[in-house]
């Protein structure tokens, strides 16, 4: 029973010695949220071809989408809410910038992308570019993406693509101050909005 005991003993400190470890690392990560830019330093091309780094993401506040071209739902209305909340928040698009960062970077070429983008608003950017590079920076972002096949017996033929739903919110000096979720309240992603450019 004893011998019982000090096995018990030792897993609940080895236990609380993991969760104390699990709580630093993640203080640590939302104090690098909070302290510097988010993300990592790239090199892409934007929809009109232009070369695009992540200074991009500064300056002003910045909405952020990771996204598809042959999304079926999720894709095409973030991209049109994005364009309502902006035009509700910024109708001059004086205060702030958005951007829709294809996950997909080997169908999504930048002017599919740019067509897909302008298709919808005036007012959002397509960023795309070479697949290892785009995939590299969409990690760098702590976003979500994996390639679904859409016939599991076919794993190299026709796929979407599985990934992070949210809008990613910087402020002007490229720092995360939070996100939209997929289908929230209109006017709760405004009122985020409306904060982000009161900085």
């Amino acid at each position: 029973m004893k011998t019982v005991r000090i096995i018990l003993w030792i897993a609940i400190a080895l236990l609380a010695g993991l969760l104390g470890w699990l709580t630093l690392e993640m203080t640590r990560t939302e104090d690098q949220l909070a302290e510097g830019p988010f993300g990592v330093p790239f090199t892409l091309v934007s929809q009109d071809g232009s070369p695009v780094t992540e200074k991009a993401f500064t300056g002003k506040p910045t909405a952020l989408f990771f996204g598809f071209t042959h999304c079926p739902e999720v894709c095409p209305t973030t991209l049109f809410e994005l364009d309502g909340w902006l035009a509700r928040v910024d109708p001059d698009g004086s205060k702030m910038q958005a951007y829709f960062i294809t996950v997909d970077p080997e169908r999504d070429t930048p002017e599919i992308l740019g067509a897909y983008v302008s298709n919808v608003s005036k007012r959002v950017t397509g960023i795309s570019g070479p697949a290892d590079k785009v995939m590299d920076m969409v990690k760098g972002f702590r976003v979500y993406a994996r390639k679904v096949p859409v016939d599991e017996s076919q794993p190299d033929g026709e796929y979407t693509m599985d990934h992070t739903a949210s809008v990613f919110l910087l402020d002007g000096d490229g720092r995360f101050r939070g996100t939209i979720a997929y289908g929230e309240n209109p006017d709760v992603a405004v009122k985020k909005l409306e904060n982000l450019i009161k900085g």
